[in-house]
């Protein structure tokens, strides 16, 4: 993928929001494979409970995609993104307490559960006013661009989180990692200050939330189908690896970065020259292949090559589907659209943390990523089906 020159300044503050976004996920990247950790082992609760704890954050971002998308709307991207920030810290403290309430194992999950919910709602508006206040900098002619972008910052922190938060929990324990996840937040809040807002557009007649959503779903279900796979090696991959006795049980979302990146690096223009479509249905074809691999795994190379390629596959499907989403409705509905857009990917995070806890428990680790094959197969039928109405309909 080309970067775009720092030397064009709406080029340099994109990259610099890029960065800021990058920093806010490393938050959640960090608490994908230790808050599971932490619950089953700190805590003694179970698989589902410990899914539960990853996923009621995405959940939280889920039903306040609409709040953070009227929000970057009416009184501006910035405005989004500085209070999706407090919250990312406010609920990295709330974490924090938890670590001090082990001895009462319901209470402290109950704790953590509220800071996860606060984690949420801070990456609800940091993503949608990232996304809003970066397309308001270059243009919807160059969303592909932003959003391309934006996936970047979102899947790198993701992959290089994992192993940050296991390596920092071994080292200082939960409170530890927690307390970098408090301070990240809070150098993004001095960030954006050197940033100029974009115009919001106040006052403007809007359609409901889900007449906006009723546009984009098909699009959005192809984000939700495909983020189950990387949702189900975020939360379950170290606990897979720690339970057939393997080594490298960190390195699973380093795998899938490697992958998600070199086909940003190598393949990014593809969206450009071929169409979203079928960009999405080569990817999606391939990560139904990785999440095969890791199901059927029988040593940890296996599994590590089956989330590299679920990578390779997960790494286009946002920003080309994105693109589509931005060309279909009006300006001012932009940030609502992309919230409802990114909605549908947190529901995949949302959701297969618990559901998937609640099946290792009764079917081991490895039918979780049974899951995921079938999901990536689903999304994969749904993007042929689009792509043959759009042939149709230009034939």
């Amino acid at each position: 993928m080309a970067f775009p020159s720092t030397s064009d300044p709406a080029h340099g503050r994109l990259l610099l929001l890029s960065a800021i976004l990058f920093m806010s996920y490393l938050c959640v990247g960090m608490s994908l494979p230790i808050v599971p950790i932490f619950v089953t082992e700190q805590l003694g609760l179970g698989n589902a409970w410990a899914g539960l704890g990853v996923g009621i954050a995405f959940l939280a971002t889920i039903v306040t995609r609409g709040y953070a998308g009227s929000l970057s709307d009416s009184r501006g991207a910035k405005t989004a993104v500085a209070r999706g920030l407090a919250f990312y810290t406010a609920g990295a403290l709330t974490s924090l307490a938890a670590d001090l309430l082990v001895h009462t194992p319901w209470t402290s999950y109950l704790l953590l559960l509220a800071g996860r919910l606060l984690l949420g709602l801070g990456e609800s508006l940091v993503a949608v006013g990232v996304i809003a206040w970066g397309i308001g900098f270059v243009g919807p002619a160059r969303s592909g661009k932003v959003l391309a972008l934006v996936g970047a910052a979102i899947y790198g922190a993701l992959a290089i989180g994992g192993p940050i938060g296991l390596v920092l929990l071994d080292r200082f324990g939960f409170a530890g990692a927690i307390a970098i996840g408090a301070v990240l937040p809070c150098l993004g809040l001095l960030a954006i200050w050197l940033v100029p807002g974009v115009a919001a557009h106040p006052g403007t007649e809007r359609p409901p939330f889900w007449s906006v959503v009723g546009k984009i779903w098909l699009h959005g279900s192809i984000v939700c189908l495909q983020g189950i796979g990387f949702a189900a090696i975020g939360a379950f991959f170290t606990l897979y690896f720690l339970d057939r006795g393997w080594s490298y049980a960190g390195l699973g979302l380093t795998a899938f970065g490697g992958g998600f990146v070199l086909v940003r690096v190598l393949f990014g223009h593809l969206r450009d020259r071929i169409g979203g479509l079928r960009v999405a249905v080569g990817s999606l074809a391939v990560e139904t292949v990785g999440q095969f691999l890791i199901w059927n795994a029988t040593d940890p190379v296996l599994a590590l090559v089956g989330a590299f390629l679920t990578g390779l596959g997960c790494s286009m499907i946002f920003p080309a589907m994105g693109q589509e989403v931005v060309r279909l409705v009006q300006p001012h509905l932009r940030g609502t659209a992309l919230g409802g857009f990114s909605a549908f990917q947190d529901l995949a995070y949302g959701l297969t943390g618990p559901l998937a806890g609640l099946l290792a428990d009764r079917a081991g680790y490895d039918s979780v990523f049974l899951i995921g094959t079938v999901a990536a197969a689903a999304g994969l039928l749904i993007a042929l089906s689009l792509y043959r109405v759009r042939a149709a309909a230009f034939s």
